[in-house]
């Protein structure tokens, strides 16, 4: 998290939260908005995308006991709700103030935060580090490693002066490319990493193309006794010969014939873990009715879908002499009926 979004932007304004949510309320309020703005259920929006990130940096905040803490005390710093000597003769200045004492010898220049990249710490150009700047204002020397992170339990305040906690690992992305089958039933895949390691992983059940999945702990390594970071994994799934996907629920084209369509018929439809099942056709089921198979379909975490079968009439392309005579005859039959009547109302209408 870069420091300067700590000052810019409000976590609680972004998550609809007031300043004392317990946990409860600020799970409940990201779990809402995240699902609001998932790019899958906003796909080509970068409005939504960007809230989408917003949403989800002001939850890894909040959520996090000793970063909330953190995080209020340096907003209210900011807000002016603490209140320093800039250096100047019996002045008491607010937050800005004393910054601009580290910028220029109190000539107002404002100060810059960067959590790395070029001119990052120990480079030509290095903007000061918010930890770093804190350090010296609470009086240890900037010699001295000092971190935001203080000894007690979270206080970001206490503690100026102690070495900096090892750094945790950092994301690793990488991508896959998984069968239909695979993804809607769960994998277990490994991968090659740039630097030769092999990992091994197991994929959920019910994931989708394009879907970005959170692997903890399965990214780079730390320092020695931090945490390791997570693996970003793109899953791009294969197109199968049969089946389809609307959301939770598989899709496919159930040809029938003339016959079983216009009589009715009790007709073997196919499923992907390879069982058949039976469902009925009703007499005089038309071409694109879709027939519902209950519990068919992928199992995610808000259940299992179904099966949907869209029907398809197959003309037959060669007759016989009697089942051309018996077409025959019910043409006669159906003299009277225009099945396209309908349609010239609708388009003159």
């Amino acid at each position: 998290m870069a420091s300067q979004d700590w000052f810019e932007k409000d976590f609680y304004a972004i998550l609809g939260v007031p300043k004392d949510a317990d946990e409860a309320a600020i799970k409940k309020a990201y779990r809402k908005l995240a699902r609001q703005h998932h790019p899958d259920r906003n796909a080509g929006d970068a409005a939504a995308e960007r809230r989408f990130k917003d949403i989800g940096e002001a939850h890894s905040v909040l959520s996090d006991k000793k970063q909330r803490e953190e995080y209020d005390a340096v907003r209210q710093m900011a807000q002016g709700g603490a209140r320093f000597r800039a250096g100047g003769p019996g002045g008491a200045g607010g937050f800005e103030d004393v910054f601009s004492a580290f910028g220029g010898g109190g000539g107002g220049q404002r100060v810059r935060f960067s959590t790395g990249g070029p001119g990052g710490a120990g480079g030509a150009g290095a903007q000061p580090d918010l930890d770093d700047l804190l350090a010296q204002m609470f009086g240890s020397g900037a010699g001295a490693g000092a971190g935001a992170r203080g000894a007690r339990g979270g206080d970001p305040f206490s503690g100026f002066g102690a070495p900096r906690g090892p750094r945790p690992g950092a994301d690793v992305q990488a991508r896959t490319t998984l069968s239909f089958r695979d993804a809607v039933q769960g994998a277990t895949v490994t991968l090659s990493t740039p630097e030769g390691r092999r990992i091994t992983t197991k994929i959920p059940a019910g994931v989708k193309d394009g879907q970005k999945i959170r692997l903890r702990g399965k990214g780079a390594d730390g320092d020695p006794g931090a945490p390791k970071g997570d693996l970003i994994l793109t899953v791009t799934v294969e197109p199968h010969p049969v089946f389809g996907r609307d959301g939770d629920n598989l899709t496919l084209d159930l040809p029938v014939t003339f016959s079983e369509a216009a009589l009715g018929a009790t007709v073997a439809v196919p499923t992907l873990d390879g069982t058949p099942v039976r469902v009925k056709v009703a007499p005089g089921t038309p071409s694109g009715r879709v027939l519902r198979v209950k519990g068919r379909g992928v199992t995610g975490r808000g259940g299992t879908g179904d099966l949907l079968a869209k029907v398809t009439v197959i003309v037959p392309q060669r007759l016989t002499d009697a089942a051309r005579k018996a077409v025959e005859v019910l043409r006669e039959q159906e003299a009277d009926v225009d099945p396209r009547a309908a349609l010239f109302e609708q388009a003159s209408g």
